[in-house]
C-alpha cells in the first residue's frame, strides 16, 4: 500500500510539475507582441488581398521567381497567405482568424484569464465555419465570399439536403449560437413582442394634447420579465413612473417653453432676424419681378438662332436591321445542346436572343448541375461552335439562366445615326445623354456622363477607343447646345480629335495664351489641367456663396434670376476633358499630370467637370488606385489577356470580344455588352463643318489663367513692382529651404498666379535659383541673418 501511495504522489508531482510551467513577464511580452502584430499583418495581407486578389494570380505561381512582383501590401508572402486563408481557405470569414491572433495576443501580454481566450477561440472557429457555409451559396458568382471550403461544404450538403435543407441547417445553427452564447430563449421573444404590440396600440389610440392623463405615460407597469428582457436586450424603456397629474402639467410646460422662447429673445437679435427676413424677401420679390418682365434667363440667348446637326450628315448603311438566320441558330442550339451532353449535362431549356453582333444563347440546367462545370466548358463550347471567342455569364444577373454569348457569322453593322434617332435618346432628359450603341438584345444603350461621373475606356490598339470617344462627343453635339457644355480634348497622338478644331469657338475650351485648342504639347496639358483645378476651385466658391450643393441647383438658381451677376456669378457650362492616350502624358510628364487628374477624379463632379480617359491598359503605374477609384464607369474593348481585362473591368470576359467595337460596359455593377456606334471620319467633319459655319462665340471658352514655375525667369521682373508680401514669401523659402510656388500657396494661402510671381521675383533677386524642371528650386540663401543683410546690400527693403 505505501508504494502505490508513493506512486501516486510521484505521479501527482510529475503533473504538477507539467502544468506549473509559467512564462515569465518579458516571454509574455515577446509572445504577446508576436502575435499582435502577426494579427495585424494578416488582417493587412487580407484587406489587401479584397482589392490586388485576382493580380496577384501569376505571381503566387510564380511565388520562387524574384523578378515577378506581387501588389498586396504585403509582397508575395502576403498574397500567398492571402490565397491560403481566403480562396483556399474559409473567404473573408478569415479575417476572423486575424483578430483571433490578435485577441490572444493581447491576453497574453496582458495576463487576462486564458479560460476566455479559449471560449473565444471555439466561438470563433464555430462562426468562421458558419459563414464561409453561408457565403457558399453565392460561391459561382463571388467565390472570394465563402472560399473553396465553404463551396465545397455547402456543395456537399445541398448534394444531399438541397438549399432548403442547407438554409434551415444554418438557421438552426444561429439559433443555437444565440441561445448558449446570449442566453437567448423563446419566452423573451414572446415578451418582445407583448410589450411592442401594447406599444402600439397606446400609440394609436392616444389623442392630441388630450386631458387624459394615461396619454402620458410610457409602460409604468413592467412585469418582472420585462424587465429582464430590457436589461438582455437593451431595450429604451423608460423607468419613470410618473403621476398623470404631473405629467399632464409636464406636457403642458413643454409645449408653453417652445412659445415663450420667441417671448425671451433680446432685442437686438430680434432686429437682426427680422432684417435678414426683410432680405431674403426682398430678393426673392426683386428675383420674382425680374422673372416677370424678363423670364427666366436664357443662356443660349447669345446663339438663339444655332441648329443642332441634322440626322442626314450621318451615313445610313444599308442592311442595318437585323436578319435573322435560322439554320446558324439551329446548328448552334444543336451543338451546344450536344456539347454539353458529351459531359453528362442536362438541359430543361434554351432559348435565344439576337444582336448586331453576338447571340445570347439562354441555358436552364438540369436540377443538380453544377454551374461551374458549364463554365469550365468555355474552350470545348468554343471549339464545337468554331467561334471566334464565347463568353459565358454563369449565372445571368437577375435571371435564373446560364448566357453563352456567341458571336454571328455575319455582324451587323450599328450606325451612329441608328443610335442618335432612337427615341431613347431624342426623348432622353439626362444632363450629358451619351448614345453609345446596342446591347445583346438590340436596345439603344443611353447612358448620363453627369452621373457616372467619370469614364475609363481602354482596350488593345486598333479595337475601337477612338471610335469610341467620338460616339461620345457626337452624341453631346446632337443634344447640348453650345453654352450648356465645353470640350477639353488632350490628343498625344496630334491625329485623333484634330478634326474638331473647326468648334473652336462654339464648344471647345482653352487657357487664355493657348493658339490651338486641341492640346497636344505635354507642357501645355500640365497648365491646361492645373487651370481646370482653379476653375473647379472657383466653382466651388461660387456654389458656397449661392448656397447650392451641385451644378444643377446653381445653374437653375441662375435662371430664376436669384443670383446677381455683379457678385461674380455667371451661368455654369459643363466641362468634359477628354484624353485619348493617358499612359502616353503619364510616360513624359508623371507626378505633374497624376496630381491635377487625381483632384479633378476626385472633387470635380459636383461642379460639372467631368473626365474620359482612354489608354491601351490602365495599369498600377498609369491608373492609379486613386484615380482608379473615382472611375467607376469603365469600358473594356477587346484585350489581349485575362489579366488585361481584370485590370480593367476588375472581372474576366474582355478577352473574349471580338474586336471591332464590340465592348463591356460596367457602372460599378453588372458587366453589359455593348456594339459601339460606328462614327467614320467623314461623318466627324461633315458634323464639324456644318456647326462651325454658324454664327460662333467671339474666342472659345477661356479656362483660369495659371502660371506654371517653369515660366519664372528673371529678364523682366521690375524689383520696383515687387509684390507686397516679398519679404513675407523671402522668410518662407529660406526658413524651409525649399523654393516652390506650392510651399507659398500653403503658408501665405495664395493662389496659382500669385505665388507665381513671387517665384519669378524671389529668382530676380537672387534669393532662389532658376528652373529645375519638377524638382523644388535651390534656395541660394542660408538663413534669415544672411537673407537680411543680402535685402541691405542689394536695396531691397
Amino acid at each position: 500500500m505505501a508504494k502505490k501511495k508513493g506512486k501516486k504522489s510521484t505521479k501527482q508531482s510529475s503533473a504538477s510539475k507539467t502544468t506549473t510551467v509559467k512564462l515569465s513577464n518579458q516571454q509574455k511580452l515577446i509572445y504577446g507582441s508576436l502575435l499582435i502584430i502577426l494579427g495585424l499583418l494578416l488582417f493587412i495581407a487580407f484587406l489587401s488581398h479584397l482589392f490586388t486578389g485576382n493580380i496577384d494570380q501569376s505571381a503566387i505561381e510564380a511565388f520562387t521567381n524574384r523578378d515577378v512582383e506581387a501588389e498586396n501590401w504585403l509582397s508575395k508572402v502576403g498574397a500567398w497567405v492571402s490565397d491560403l486563408f481566403i480562396n483556399q481557405g474559409f473567404g473573408v470569414a478569415s479575417f476572423i482568424f486575424a483578430g483571433l491572433i490578435f485577441l490572444s495576443g493581447v491576453y497574453i501580454t496582458l495576463d487576462i484569464n486564458k479560460v476566455k481566450l479559449a471560449k473565444h477561440w471555439i466561438w470563433g472557429s464555430l462562426i468562421v465555419v458558419w459563414l464561409s457555409i453561408f457565403f457558399g451559396f453565392f460561391g459561382h458568382s463571388y467565390g472570394m465570399l465563402g472560399g473553396a471550403i465553404g463551396f465545397e461544404m455547402n456543395t456537399f450538403l445541398q448534394d444531399y439536403i438541397g438549399k432548403i435543407g442547407v438554409a434551415l441547417l444554418l438557421l438552426f445553427g444561429l439559433i443555437v449560437y444565440l441561445a448558449l452564447r446570449f442566453k437567448v430563449s423563446a419566452q423573451n421573444f414572446s415578451n418582445i413582442w407583448n410589450i411592442s404590440k401594447e406599444k402600439f396600440k397606446k400609440e394609436t389610440q392616444k389623442p392630441a394634447y388630450s386631458d387624459n392623463s394615461d396619454v402620458y405615460l410610457v409602460d409604468n407597469d413592467l412585469s418582472a420579465e420585462a424587465e429582464e428582457i430590457k436589461s438582455a436586450f437593451d431595450l429604451n424603456v423608460d423607468k419613470t413612473k410618473q403621476e398623470p397629474t404631473e405629467s399632464k402639467s409636464t406636457a403642458n410646460e413643454d409645449f408653453e417653453i417652445e412659445v415663450n422662447q420667441e417671448d425671451v429673445i433680446e432685442p437686438e437679435l430680434e432686429m437682426a432676424i427680422e432684417e435678414s427676413r426683410e432680405e431674403l424677401s426682398e430678393t426673392d420679390n426683386l428675383s420674382n419681378k425680374l422673372v416677370k418682365d424678363f423670364g427666366l434667363f436664357d443662356p443660349t440667348l447669345e446663339l438663339s438662332n444655332y441648329q443642332f446637326p441634322p440626322l442626314d450628315l450621318l451615313k445610313k448603311y444599308e442592311g442595318e436591321g437585323i436578319t435573322i438566320n435560322q439554320e446558324e441558330l439551329e446548328e448552334n442550339k444543336n451543338r451546344i445542346v450536344e456539347t454539353l451532353n458529351n459531359y453528362k449535362i442536362g438541359i430543361s431549356s434554351i432559348k435565344a436572343t439576337i444582336g448586331p453582333t453576338v447571340t445570347l444563347y439562354e441555358i436552364v440546367p438540369d436540377a443538380g448541375i453544377r454551374i461551374s462545370k458549364i463554365k469550365n466548358l468555355e474552350d470545348d463550347i468554343a471549339l464545337s461552335l468554331a467561334a471566334l471567342g464565347i463568353r459565358i455569364i454563369a449565372p445571368i444577373p437577375g435571371k435564373g439562366t446560364i448566357g453563352i454569348e456567341v458571336p454571328n457569322k455575319n455582324a451587323t453593322i450599328v450606325s451612329m445615326r441608328s443610335v442618335i434617332a432612337s427615341q431613347k435618346f431624342q426623348k432622353s432628359e439626362m444632363e450629358l445623354p451619351i448614345a453609345f450603341g446596342k446591347t445583346i438584345s438590340n436596345e439603344t444603350m443611353v447612358v448620363d456622363l453627369a452621373k457616372m461621373p467619370h469614364l475609363l475606356m481602354a482596350g488593345a490598339t486598333g479595337q475601337g477607343k477612338s471610335v469610341g470617344l467620338n460616339a461620345v462627343l457626337t452624341s453631346l453635339l446632337y443634344k447640348k447646345h453650345p453654352a450648356e457644355v465645353k470640350f477639353v480634348l488632350v490628343d498625344p497622338k496630334k491625329v485623333e480629335l484634330t478634326l474638331f478644331n473647326k468648334i473652336e469657338r462654339h464648344y471647345l475650351a482653352k487657357l487664355p495664351d493657348s493658339e490651338d485648342a486641341i492640346i497636344t504639347d505635354t507642357t501645355k496639358v500640365i497648365n491646361t489641367l492645373n487651370s481646370l483645378c482653379i476653375e473647379m476651385d472657383n466653382r466651388y466658391d461660387m456654389l458656397k456663396n449661392a448656397m447650392c450643393r451641385n451644378i444643377k441647383e446653381y445653374n437653375e438658381k441662375f435662371k430664376s434670376r436669384k443670383l446677381n451677376p455683379n457678385e461674380g456669378h455667371q451661368y455654369l457650362p459643363y466641362i468634359v476633358l477628354v484624353v485619348d492616350e493617358f499612359a502616353d502624358l503619364i510616360m513624359t510628364a508623371g507626378k505633374e499630370i497624376e496630381t491635377p487628374i487625381a483632384r479633378l477624379a476626385q472633387l470635380a463632379r459636383a461642379i460639372g467637370i467631368h473626365l474620359i480617359i482612354a489608354t491601351q491598359r490602365p495599369s498600377v503605374n498609369v491608373i492609379t488606385g486613386i484615380i482608379k477609384a473615382n472611375f467607376p464607369a469603365r469600358i473594356a474593348f477587346r484585350v489581349t489577356s485575362k489579366i488585361d481585362s481584370r485590370t480593367i473591368l476588375d472581372n474576366s470576359g474582355a478577352d473574349q470580344l471580338i474586336g471591332r467595337g464590340d465592348m463591356l460596359y460596367t457602372q460599378g455593377n453588372d458587366v453589359t455588352r455593348i456594339q459601339c456606334a460606328f462614327v467614320d471620319t467623314p461623318e466627324v467633319e461633315r458634323i464639324t463643318e456644318f456647326i462651325g459655319s454658324q454664327k460662333a462665340y467671339p474666342d472659345a471658352y477661356h479656362l483660369p489663367e495659371y502660371v506654371g514655375e517653369e515660366s519664372g525667369t528673371g529678364i523682366d521682373i521690375d524689383l520696383e513692382d515687387r509684390d507686397k508680401l516679398f519679404k513675407e514669401a523671402a522668410e518662407v523659402i529660406v526658413t524651409a529651404q525649399q523654393g516652390s510656388a506650392s510651399l507659398l500657396q500653403r503658408k501665405l494661402k495664395l493662389g496659382y498666379n500669385r505665388a507665381g510671381r513671387l517665384i519669378d521675383q524671389l529668382e530676380a533677386a537672387g534669393i532662389v535659383g532658376g528652373f529645375e524642371g519638377s524638382k523644388a528650386r535651390q534656395v541660394l540663401i542660408p538663413d534669415l541673418t544672411a537673407l537680411e543683410q543680402h535685402l541691405r546690400d542689394e536695396n531691397l527693403y
